[in-house]
């Protein structure tokens, strides 16, 4: 039987204050931990952008949007480690629904 595989997306803000190494660390491994449990599709860096309003004091993040593809399970871990890693000031992931064909 063939597992599903549903169509999401993430976007995370990353703390502006980090070094640009520790910024390409945390995406490197956000994109190896989606490879690993579903298939990564368009990756955007958006770079630093001003927020809508102040999170711990600052003013501006810098935003990751990714595309993948997982099993049903998957979101929530991801949600979950979002939530524990340092440096992670917001995060959110999305479900994409299916398109239905005009009948």
């Amino acid at each position: 039987m063939e597992k599903i595989k549903n169509s999401y997306e993430t976007l995370y803000v990353i703390d502006p204050d980090l070094s640009e190494e520790a910024v390409k660390g945390l995406v490197d491994k956000f994109n190896a931990l989606i490879a690993e449990n579903g298939t990564v599709g368009e990756v955007a860096e958006w770079g630093k952008k001003r927020l809508a309003y102040p999170i711990n004091d600052k003013p501006e993040g810098y935003y990751v949007l990714v595309n993948f593809e997982a099993d049903p399970a998957f979101p929530a871990e991801l949600e979950r480690i979002f939530g524990i890693t340092e440096g992670i000031m917001r995060s959110i992931v999305i479900r994409h629904e299916e398109k239905k064909a005009n009948a």
